[in-house]
């Protein structure tokens, strides 16, 4: 747990943040501190983990940590009308903490290049020979009963040729966010009637699937299921994905004990956001990957702050260090 009194130098101490969420936050503001970028406010009040709006609108998009981050984000919300993708404004431009911006910055330069997205995910993912589209906030048919009937989508959705075929990720990032919240109602048993058909799920895990914080797990990963059963959509392979940095546990957790409702768990994989990124450093020298890095997990900016004096004056940080590159494919997480 963050000290009380460094939270409140960087103006990053939120009631109800668990020991996770408050090194995330006082992280983005530490960042934001340390590119010399003006405070926002929420409710009133100054946030360390958030942007002025003066400096976070479009053009500037200094949320964004790459051209190619920025054009990614353009372009995805430019077509929102089209596509139905979810993508909160101001929030997206503001919040620096949330888990959106996050998947624009560590894929947006993947999505720009295909070559290089199939180089870095080959790292975790190695049937992959061709990676063909990256895709943010994607759903094949939100509200259709056809899938799940409700709004879910993917955060980050990856077509790819595959040792199997046509093959697809379909990713949910997570950040700072616990996976709490209000569960989606289920009524009618719909959810338990779709998961019956798969011959995937423990019937007995439904009561536990059917609640936060495995819910959201479990939505996501019946859109990927019924994706695999819809013959429109002729998919060979797939897979649903939960991404999450090392330090949160919470989802750590999480992604445990839905691993334990499976009986079939070939559909399902937990990654670290941190083996994303050094995969990433390990196919491209261009700097983006250290920037996300120091963005998002590099534990030197919040240890620093944390050891500091009193005074909210922070010492020099020294560069960032990726950490140890992966050797073969990382492990779930």
């Amino acid at each position: 747990m963050v000290r009380r009194d460094v939270l409140d130098a960087h103006r990053a101490r939120i009631r109800g943040d668990n020991p996770w969420q408050q090194r995330a936050r006082l992280h983005q503001a530490l960042w934001r501190e340390e590119q010399s970028l003006p405070i926002g406010r929420h409710d009133g009040e100054e946030l360390g983990s958030r942007l002025h709006a003066s400096v976070a609108d479009p053009p500037e998009l200094h949320n964004f940590l790459s051209p190619q981050a920025r054009d990614q984000v353009q372009q995805a919300v430019a077509d929102a009308p089209r596509t139905g993708a979810l993508l909160s404004r101001p929030r997206l431009w503001v919040d620096l903490l949330s888990s959106q911006p996050l998947c624009f910055n560590l894929f947006g330069p993947l999505a720009s290049e295909p070559t290089l997205a199939t180089a870095t995910l080959r790292l975790i993912w190695p049937d992959i020979r061709r990676v063909r589209d990256i895709r943010f906030e994607w759903s094949p048919g939100r509200g259709n009963p056809a899938y799940t009937a409700n709004r879910s989508a993917f955060d980050v959705f990856v077509e790819y040729d595959g040792d199997r075929g046509r093959t697809f990720l379909g990713i949910e990032v997570k950040y700072h966010e616990d996976l709490a919240g209000t569960p989606a109602s289920d009524k009618d048993g719909f959810y338990r009637t779709i998961a019956g058909r798969t011959a995937v799920f423990d019937e007995a895990s439904y009561p536990s699937l059917s609640i936060l914080p495995l819910q959201q797990i479990w939505l996501d990963h019946l859109l990927a299921l019924r994706m695999l059963d819809e013959p429109k959509d002729r998919w060979d392979a797939g897979t649903f994905v939960l991404l999450y940095p090392v330090g949160n546990e919470r989802c750590a957790t999480a992604a445990r004990a839905y691993r334990q409702c499976l009986t079939d768990g070939r559909t399902f994989e937990a990654h670290t956001l941190d083996a994303l990124v050094q995969a990433a450093s390990l196919a491209t020298t261009d700097s983006w990957p250290r920037d996300v890095y120091r963005r998002y997990l590099d534990p030197d900016l919040v240890n620093t702050a944390s050891t500091a004096s009193r005074d909210p004056v922070l010492r020099p940080a020294r560069p960032a260090d990726p950490g140890p590159r992966p050797s073969g494919r990382p492990g779930p997480g």
